[in-house]
């Protein structure tokens, strides 16, 4: 007897499933726009744009055991306050500047692996493959990093979501904006359909451009960013310099109130010109 047949229920397309796939742990809940909302949020996407494979706060924890551990030897050493506190926070920071050249190094390799895989998805398009069937098979051949983020991308589609919902924070996750370019024209396709081919060409062609023009940006202001740079290490190596040479400079600058007002005010521009200069530097390098 044959069974008689039941229509198989439709899975509705839902954007949230797709958080299953990765662990979404947060400092930032988006619900205010102060300060601390604005660091937490920048925190965040730091972690996942430089590709460390471990959750904030777990890079938190290893950001307050740097600086316990800079600040316990600078107070054994020195005994003296202003040392500690200077070596806490530049153990505080020191993981945050890894994060931060793990996260340049990435979208330098994501970059350059752009037109290669936009020649691919045109060459599988060629092929006689639609966008979805081009787009997995060229996420499992490009290798790390820009791999990583295709195939989670992939497996968003496997899971039922149409390709302009799978590839819509590709800029998000890796902090680079020409992904924005990559999204937009795939999400342009599928609602108004057209050339696949020429649209992927023109894509590769635009990347390359872009590069390009980043690369003879970055030889045009290679002395202002050096020189920014000097500005901010100098101070640094006077200061090591200084200790080295007369222990006790430190001591005799902290005994009076101007020294303690001086150095504490040095600190402070310091630290404010550097972050000014990051932002800059970040502002004028974006891809």
């Amino acid at each position: 007897m044959i069974a008689p047949n039941h229509p198989l229920p439709i899975l509705e397309r839902r954007y949230e499933f797709s958080g299953l796939l990765r662990e979404n742990q947060q400092f930032a809940t988006g619900a205010g726009h102060g300060i601390s909302e604005s660091v937490n949020g920048w925190f965040d996407r730091l972690m996942i744009q430089s590709g460390i494979r471990t959750s904030p706060m777990v890079w938190l924890g290893l950001c307050l055991l740097s600086a316990l551990t800079f600040g316990g030897m600078a107070f054994v050493l020195s005994e003296r306050d202003a040392p500690t506190v200077f070596f806490a926070v530049l153990g505080l920071l020191l993981p945050v500047g890894i994060a931060i050249v793990l996260r340049n190094r990435r979208q330098n390799a994501i970059m350059a692996q752009l037109p290669g895989m936009a020649d691919e998805l045109a060459r599988s398009a060629r092929a006689g493959r639609n966008l979805e069937q081009s787009l997995m098979l060229v996420a499992g051949d490009t290798p790390a990093p820009l791999g990583d983020e295709l195939k989670v991308s992939a497996r968003r589609m496997e899971m039922g979501l149409d390709v302009a919902s799978s590839v819509r924070d590709l800029a998000d996750r890796t902090g680079v904006s020409t992904l924005t370019i990559f999204a937009s024209a795939l999400s342009l396709h599928q609602d108004t359909g057209g050339d696949l081919i020429m649209v992927l060409e023109r894509l590769a062609t635009a990347v390359r451009d872009r590069l390009h023009f980043v690369a003879r940006q970055r030889a045009a202001t290679i002395a202002s960013r050096w020189g920014a740079a000097l500005m901010v290490v100098i101070p640094f190596i006077v200061m090591m310099i200084y200790t080295v040479w007369y222990p006790d400079y430190l001591t005799r600058l902290t005994d009076s109130s101007a020294g303690r007002i001086s150095l504490w005010l040095g600190l402070t521009g310091l630290i404010v010109g550097s972050f000014s200069v990051y932002r800059i530097l970040a502002r004028s390098a974006r891809f």
